[in-house]
């Protein structure tokens, strides 16, 4: 929900057209912008926005972006070309393009809604949430009752420590609109499934993988979701619902939606519910072949005060150590702390002073360093119960993030990379495997991730499991073409196990 993206809606016209149609009137623009004749630059641009927009309904994302590129060479101040093109770059993973884009829309027309809405998603997307909120509370001023913009506030201000203001916003969100139809572009008549989401976040990322030629996805908002009104049509239901720390009443919502349907259910909320950072910890403690690190949450006073360090002491926790503020991934408010008498400085460069629900995860450092020193975190994606290497991020810092890691300038780490993501098994070793299937069969998602390292011994150090991991194209830099094959075959297993379990009517 965080980075939803608004459309002008230009291409509805071909909602209602066939595959085939479309790919005639296709082949009839392309023959009048290849003609020897040349266009004037106003016709030109009519006809390769409709190309444009033809070929993203078709999924052509590469050749429709050709076509926007083009128009913005001609016009770049032209409206619709700028909003399709940032929203298909939103669409195709290229969230600093997109924010490139919708600024422009933004600095040409200052009142067009639409600009203005995507223009914060995409700040917001790249964690900037002060940035975000200006841009919502222009779209408000425009149109102070705008659900979406009162969404995009929500998430910024949550994200800024504001909490008593965020949930006003939320309430306007999804108070009326809690009930979300995506397009549909196939052909054949159309397979209905309800992908239940939190209001608060903390959503699984699978809407990309429901391809629009063969489903018609209803997103359900569960916590705000009226239990009397009827659920639409549907032959399937995904649990997009993954943080139990931030969404575990949307969580139980879910399951009291899901008794009125008879349909099969992936990553049903009972599962997903016990999947927090610690209970994982707990549960998987004394898996073979698994070293999880000891996790205890902790409110945030009791570790700001001075008997912080003995009360980790007494827990079995030592020196360093990581703090971790609930709800929050890509590494925001997640530090490392080295020694006991830096402990109360490291807890107040967190949020939380004042807030007396506030709490702080501690966690055990685990080390993954190998012998050259830097640090490897690994991703494997469970998919209806096999397990797909995804990536592996090679650092010299302790915490690891793709985005971060020392692989776009370090051709060695990308062979390493290369190798394991083209044979996990003979990579990883016996061990490794066994504390990988021990890790999916005690999850038991249909659909989850893990990030681990590797211990001296081959064991499986556990950093995080749930089903809340992200599958992201690669960048459209040749450097990665070796990661796209790992890529499809996540994305060709989720459409497997989507289609095995549509419920028949």
């Amino acid at each position: 929900m965080e980075s939803s993206v608004l459309s002008s809606n230009p291409a509805a016209p071909y909602a209602t057209k066939t595959r085939g149609e479309c790919e005639d009137r296709l082949r009839a623009l392309s023959i009048k912008l290849n003609s020897a004749t040349p266009l004037a630059p106003k016709r030109e641009i009519n006809l390769r926005l409709e190309r444009a927009l033809l070929l993203t309904h078709l999924g052509r994302s590469l050749e429709a972006r050709s076509d926007h590129l083009r128009i913005l060479e001609l016009d770049e101040t032209h409206l619709t070309n700028l909003l399709e093109l940032g929203r298909l770059l939103v669409n195709t993973g290229q969230s600093n393009a997109a924010r490139v884009v919708y600024a422009k829309a933004v600095e040409h027309y200052p009142r067009d809604i639409v600009a203005l809405i995507n223009y914060g998603s995409s700040i917001l997307a790249l964690d900037d949430p002060a940035g975000a909120r200006e841009q919502y509370e222009a779209a408000l001023r425009i149109n102070p009752n705008l659900p979406e913009a009162h969404g995009g506030m929500y998430y910024a201000l949550h994200r800024l420590g504001e909490r008593d203001a965020a949930e006003l916003h939320r309430q306007k969100a999804f108070g009326s609109k809690n009930l979300f139809q995506s397009p549909y572009r196939g052909d054949a008549p159309p397979i209905p499934i309800l992908l239940l989401v939190s209001s608060t976040g903390g959503n699984t990322p699978i809407e990309k993988l429901l391809d629009e030629t063969i489903f018609q996805t209803y997103v359900v908002v569960a916590d705000f979701f009226n239990a009397r009104t009827p659920l639409p049509e549907h032959q399937l239901i995904f649990n997009g619902i993954c943080d139990v720390e931030v969404a575990g009443q949307a969580l139980y919502a879910a399951e009291a939606l899901l008794a009125r349907s008879s349909a099969t259910v992936l990553n049903k909320p009972a599962a997903v519910l016990a999947t927090s950072r610690c209970e994982n910890a707990l549960r998987m403690a004394n898996l073979p072949n698994v070293r999880t690190a000891k996790t205890v949450l902790y409110p945030y006073a009791l570790l700001a005060g001075d008997d912080g360090p003995a009360i980790l002491s007494n827990d079995g926790f030592q020196f360093p150590l990581l703090l971790r503020v609930p709800g929050f991934h890509m590494g925001d408010h997640f530090i490392e702390v080295s020694e006991p008498s830096a402990l109360a400085a490291q807890v107040a460069t967190l949020p939380g002073a004042g807030l007396p629900d506030a709490n702080l995860l501690a966690i055990e450092y685990l080390d993954a360093r190998g012998s050259d020193g830097c640090a490897r975190k690994y991703r494997a994606i469970f998919v209806d119960g096999q397990i797909y290497p995804l990536h592996l991020a090679i650092s010299p810092n302790w915490k690891i993030h793709y985005f971060s890691a020392d692989m776009a300038d370090r051709p060695d780490h990308r062979e390493e990379e290369s190798i394991f993501l083209g044979d996990m098994p003979s990579f990883l070793g016996e061990r490794a495997m066994a504390g990988l299937e021990a890790i999916r069969d005690t999850l038991g998602l249909d659909y989850g991730g893990i990030d681990f390292g590797l211990s001296p011994q081959g064991d499986i150090l556990l950093f995080e499991t749930n089903a809340a991991m992200v599958v992201q194209q690669p960048d459209p830099d040749a450097r990665w073409d070796y990661r796209r094959a790992a890529v499809e075959r996540i994305h060709a297993a989720v459409r497997a196990m989507l289609m095995k379990n549509v419920t028949q009517s």
